[in-house]
């Protein structure tokens, strides 16, 4: 079988995830195994028996989507999975650089653990917030945002009708208020715990840019678009490319129209939740998506 990878980002986590795939797949237990000797402590007890409260914080949720997401992968590559192409919502983006060899495994789970962690102690310096905005024009949103005091951002460019808006609480809820007023459908607060993808996370980008220079970058060994562009990554300086993919807007619907033009008409978002399943649908009925978070489901798409 041939698709796109799609891996998700952070807020599909929940207990018990990847358990299914890690009792019946060797590969995939080796990756759980591998993540929890970098991390120093059990990825599997963390995913499979972690509060709800615990998978939420960055620092823990972000190293367990990516290992269950490589996990499901490694399921699935055993079955005969070819992968096309590739692509990752937010986090998922690293879960790309590695599955398209630009990272190694051990690098990438380093990679994430350490970015998890910075992010979390950026969420915890500063009062950020986000928002899904629903019902309105992206620029409309984009409008709001750019006449409202304070800092808030267009960050996630879900589909039609869906953006998410971050940065400082005040301003956030102050732009959330006023989509409402022109018209939204609703203005949903996300269960995350700082203003991802804006300047809040400056300081943190500089630091994971840091730590990313350590790390042995590889060309990559098939077709991967990203969140900063929506486009083919194209990039000689990988560091400088996760610094401003920290801080810059997710292109989730422009990357999926890209990947239609390029040919790209099956997908498979590999590791946890429905969320980017869910996000084709409303932007193209051009490419079918199937999600794999189960060993059955690698069985039933992999048949």
């Amino acid at each position: 079988m041939e698709a796109v990878a799609l891996f998700p980002g952070q807020g599909a986590q929940y207990p018990g995830m990847g358990q299914s795939i890690y009792e019946n797949s060797e590969s995939a237990r080796q990756i759980f195994e591998q993540a929890s000797e970098i991390c120093g402590h059990s990825i599997s007890d963390l995913c499979f028996h972690g509060t709800k409260e615990e998978l939420s914080r960055t620092v823990n949720s972000q190293i367990a989507i990516f290992t269950c997401s490589m996990a499901a992968l490694r399921a699935l590559q055993e079955r005969g999975l070819q992968v096309q192409a590739c692509a990752g919502f937010s986090l998922g983006e690293y879960t790309a650089l590695t599955a398209a060899g630009i990272l190694s495994l051990e690098d990438g789970l380093r990679l994430v653990r350490r970015r998890g962690e910075l992010m979390q102690e950026a969420a915890n310096s500063t009062d950020g917030c986000m928002a899904a905005v629903l019902g309105l024009q992206d620029d409309v949103v984009e409008a709001i945002c750019s006449e409202t005091a304070g800092l808030v951002l267009p960050v996630n460019y879900n589909c039609d009708g869906q953006l998410v808006i971050a940065g400082e609480r005040a301003a956030v809820e102050a732009a959330a208020a006023a989509c409402k007023e022109a018209g939204a459908r609703r203005a949903v607060p996300l269960a995350v715990s700082g203003g991802f993808h804006t300047g809040l996370m400056a300081p943190a980008a500089a630091k994971l840019r840091e730590f990313a220079q350590t790390l042995t970058f590889r060309t990559p060994t098939l077709p991967m678009y990203t969140n900063v562009t929506g486009a083919l990554l194209d990039t000689t300086d990988y560091p400088a490319h996760l610094e401003q993919h920290m801080i810059s807007p997710v292109r989730w619907k422009h990357l999926i129209h890209n990947m239609i033009a390029a040919g790209y008409t099956s997908a498979l978002e590999i590791g946890v939740g429905k969320t980017l399943t869910g996000f084709s649908r409303r932007i193209s009925k051009e490419m079918t998506c199937k999600t794999v978070e189960t060993m059955e489901s690698v069985i039933s798409v992999t048949e």
